[in-house]
């Protein structure tokens, strides 16, 4: 039986009473992975989606009235994503290596200037020694993530792995020093211990504070596992563009699903979970047709944390709660526009990550002003092009007369900021946002707009608290929580099933399946790979 609304069924809700080897809370790709695992090994799977599609947050919508323009709204880039997940399923779906690393434009004596990554190696080496007058930024780089880059082969192979203890992560890494540098002190020391140039560390930074506010030296390393989670992506630290956007990857999840066999069912919202830990558990869920409920051997909730807390009737637990910390830009351009670094072709620029008022100081300064309850004066962002790797998210005449899109990310903006007037702050900062974009544009973004059927700018933006209304997301935290290091905490490698690969809870038949999982975050499939082999028993 398959459903994709709340209908009825023989004069009742379509699955009520049913009873299931696995039940799944949330269509996110988590929730998605953990099906198509379950579905093939044979077990009777229903996922249930509160929204009308599934996706969550990694989607692609056509956001602009009457434009031929399908943009990855929320997620949009992908690293973590193990190729084993795409190989075991049999996803169709690929990704495309972007050409250049990153661009950083600058102002140096009034003269412009950027920090070209990427590409050709004698290209990089020139731009490093006419940036900072020699080649010691740049030897120091290639000594920096060349350390990163051997962690990444030896950690990222773990994440579809029962969870190691942490002496045996540090013992299979190998190297004291690099260990010290990304797990034991904040990652400002290393930033300062191996660059001199302020523009350069504010570059290797950046990593660790994607959708995490934190100082380089705030004592809690949240931006040191920020980090590491951004360097060890594929064993490579790469990340990737979505061919056909991030809906592509999703489609391809729930297609797998449904070929194995799992039922899901969208606009069913799950409302409660009963579980007394040792029988079925039960969940009930609402639909436009009224309430229903069904049984299951294990429910796996690819939701927050907080969500899971609530859906048991539990207390949300300890500690201060969660709380995202960036602004998502999307934005249709009819052509890109010009630098005032003419020694740079737009292309390139905009084809990596696209550093905006980024610099070491300026990243301090902005934690600073946003610590003390105000918006930065000079917000830190990134922009890439999605576009220029992928041009088939846009339609074909779009492509003709060169339009292109641009993703922005904003850091350093935590949901606290939004709560007084959410809108009015969400259009102060857009508008500082774009400022530090114009201080190196030779003409403003705004000439290079597109426009809709309706003849409204193609420009929309998202605050945390957007994210937290549209995606419930806690506090527009796009991790869910803070994220964790990938080893054993507290014994949880000696625990049950859920534990040892790091998804469990309380309750033996329920399992954290999401982001906040541990080893969760970013667009990678691992909490609901890792939930579906705690529910097989591999």
């Amino acid at each position: 039986m398959t459903a994709t609304s709340g209908s009825r069924v023989s004069g009742r809700i379509a699955f009520d009473g049913a009873v299931y080897d696995a039940v799944i809370v949330g269509g996110g790709h988590n929730g998605l992975v953990a099906a198509a695992y379950l579905a093939r090994a044979g077990r009777s799977v229903l996922l249930l989606e509160r929204l009308g599609h599934t996706g969550g947050a990694a989607v692609s919508t056509r956001p602009f009235a009457g434009v031929d323009a399908r943009l990855s709204r929320y997620s949009y880039l992908v690293s973590l994503l193990p190729a084993k997940i795409v190989r075991d399923l049999g996803l169709r779906f690929s990704v495309r290596r972007r050409t250049v690393s990153s661009y950083t434009p600058t102002l140096r004596d009034g003269r412009p200037g950027g920090l070209l990554v990427g590409g050709d190696p004698s290209r990089t080496r020139e731009s490093f020694a006419q940036l900072t007058g020699s080649d010691r930024e740049y030897d120091s780089w290639r000594a920096f993530y060349g350390t990163t880059g051997r962690v990444a082969g030896k950690v990222f192979p773990t994440l579809t792995e029962p969870l190691p203890s942490r002496a045996e992560l540090r013992a299979r890494i190998d190297d004291e020093a690099a260990w010290r540098m990304l797990f034991e002190e904040p990652l400002g020391r290393a930033v300062e211990r191996s660059f001199a140039d302020d523009l350069v560390r504010g570059v290797v930074l950046t990593d660790g504070l994607i959708g995490t506010f934190a100082d380089a030296h705030d004592p809690s390393l949240a931006q040191n596992r920020c980090f590491l989670y951004h360097v060890i992506g594929g064993g490579t630290g790469d990340w990737d563009v979505p061919v056909g956007g991030m809906g592509a990857l999703t489609d391809a999840l729930a297609d797998a699903a449904r070929g194995a066999g799992a039922e899901i069912a969208t606009g069913h919202e799950a409302l409660r979970i009963d579980t007394d830990g040792a029988g079925p558990a039960e969940v009930v869920f609402r639909t436009a047709a009224g309430e229903g409920r069904v049984t299951a051997g294990t429910v796996l909730v690819n939701a927050s944390p907080q969500a899971l807390a609530a859906l048991l009737g539990e207390p949300r637990g300890q500690g201060a709660a969660p709380e995202g910390a960036q602004l998502k830009v999307n934005m249709l351009l009819r052509r890109l526009p010009r630098l005032k670094d003419s020694g740079v072709d737009p292309r390139e620029a905009f084809g990596g990550t696209f550093h905006i008022a980024e610099g070491y100081a300026e990243l301090a300064r902005a934690h600073a002003e946003a610590a003390a309850g105000r918006l930065p004066s000079v917000p830190p962002s990134e922009i890439y092009c999605h576009s220029l790797t992928d041009p088939t998210i846009l339609g074909p005449e779009l492509v003709e007369q060169g339009y292109q899109t641009l993703t922005l990310f904003g850091l350093h903006t935590p949901a606290r900021l939004f709560r007084k007037d959410n809108r009015q702050a969400g259009e102060v900062l857009l508008t500082a946002t774009l400022a530090q974009l114009d201080r190196h544009l030779a003409e403003p973004l705004t000439d290079c707009l597109a426009f809709d059927a309706d003849g409204r700018p193609c420009i929309e933006a998202k605050t945390p608290l957007d994210l937290e209304r549209e995606l419930r997301l806690p506090g527009g935290h796009i991790f869910h929580r803070d994220l964790s290091w990938p080893y054993a905490e507290g014994g949880a490698a000696d625990g049950g099933a859920g534990a040892r690969w790091g998804v469990g809870t309380a309750h033996p038949n329920v399992l954290l399946c999401g982001a906040g999982a541990v080893r969760g975050g970013g667009v990678s499939g691992i909490p609901g790979h890792n939930a579906a082999m705690a529910v097989l028993g591999r």
